[in-house]
């Protein structure tokens, strides 16, 4: 990111919420590692904090809480913030910004492998959720690396006003090492690190694993657009045509996605006469599911599914047989890989790819059907 693009992003980003306590409690944090505020030293009190900060004051109340949590600071009664000796110094003391579009549907266990790993180094971080908004992503990246983040890692919003390959290339230029995070880059030429589930190998094996049950039409259901659903086509897309067999396929935008549409997509699925479909994600196998049950028929027996992202997959009316990301792994693996780059940064660039798993339920019908000889 150049200096005058940033200069901009700052300009115009709106405030992302629940990250300027933050913000406020890691600049205090760093005014008493260089000494502005020396060990036994008073701290303004809350509301001249607030003033200076230009903040509320349960805002500073947050911050401040913070630091007495890390035994920076200790609260006396009647008395004030007073400013505590410093431990021996230990371990790594980077602070990593991390950006993700959502924190309540895919990503919790991909942000606890994170701060395992972070935590395990004894380095530090701090989180913004974008909600799948470019600007509101780059007003975070833009304040993290104003804080002082000494590396990022991003699950960069790739749909949005801004084309992907222009996005990732804002991301490169980002003055401090960025991992991009179940992202990766768009061409051979973008050299920025990543860590990614491999979509590909997903789409491909739950192919196969459904050829090994039997079935020979199946169809690939798709929520669009999305960074995940190109890959995963492309996976079963090749081991289709490695095994020779046909296909179909089903495609309708993420607001699209009702009751109507599954009927719609079941009409499609038995007009080519498939027994079997691969659907990105979970809700659409659900709606999938749903759709054959009104229409008479039975999963799996007339219809096997295997649905891609196992979030809700387990608590569906038919528990769903699903392609599960190593989430908590992919977290895990992406921090080490920017820890290691701010400890080596010499070393040569990384794009690591992790497999996912196919965990097996009721919707495919593993358990009681036999492999078909000679396909797998």
């Amino acid at each position: 990111m150049t200096g005058s693009a940033r200069r901009t992003s700052e300009a115009t980003a709106p405030e992302v919420p629940g990250l300027k306590f933050r913000m406020l409690a890691d600049r205090l944090r760093r005014e008493i590692g260089r000494g502005v505020w020396p060990a036994g030293s008073r701290l303004p009190t809350e509301p001249e904090l607030a003033r200076a900060h230009q903040a509320s004051v349960s805002t500073v109340r947050r911050a401040v809480a913070e630091l007495v949590a890390e035994e920076l600071v200790v609260r006396r009664q009647g008395s004030g913030t007073y400013v505590l000796p410093p431990k021996p110094a230990s371990g790594c003391s980077a602070l990593v910004g991390v950006v993700v579009p959502n924190a309540a549907f895919y990503y919790p266990r991909v942000l606890q492998g994170i701060e395992e790993e972070l935590t395990a180094a004894g380095a530090r971080s701090v989180v913004a959720c974008s909600g799948y908004d470019q600007v509101r992503e780059i007003g975070a990246v833009a304040e993290m690396l104003d804080i002082g983040a000494d590396g990022l890692l991003i699950a960069p919003t790739l749909i949005g006003p801004e084309p992907p390959e222009a996005y990732l290339a804002r991301i490169a230029g980002i003055p401090v090492p960025a991992v991009l995070v179940e992202r990766r880059g768009t061409s051979l030429g973008d050299t920025t690190e990543s860590v990614c589930t491999h979509h590909e190998a997903g789409g491909y094996d739950a192919v196969r694993h459904l050829v090994r049950l039997g079935h020979r039409m199946i169809g690939l259901v798709l929520r669009i657009p999305s960074p995940t659903a190109e890959p995963v086509g492309r996976g079963f897309h090749q081991a289709i045509h490695e095994l020779g067999l046909p296909s179909t396929e089903f495609q309708a935008a993420l607001e699209e996605w009702s009751p109507a549409a599954a009927d719609r997509c079941l009409a499609g699925l038995r007009r080519a006469g498939a027994t079997a479909a691969v659907c990105f994600g979970d809700r659409q196998a659900a709606l999938l599911a749903a759709a054959a049950r009104r229409h008479g028929m039975r999963v799996p027996d007339d219809l096997a599914l295997v649905a891609y992202d196992d979030e809700i997959a387990d608590i569906a009316e038919i528990p769903l047989t699903a392609v599960a990301p190593p989430k908590h792994l992919l977290g895990r693996t992406a921090a080490a890989l920017l820890l290691n780059r701010l400890e080596h940064p010499e070393e040569s660039r990384r794009q690591v790819l992790l497999r996912p798993a196919i965990t097996v339920r009721d919707s495919c019908g593993a358990a009681r059907e036999r492999p078909a000889p000679g396909l797998y």
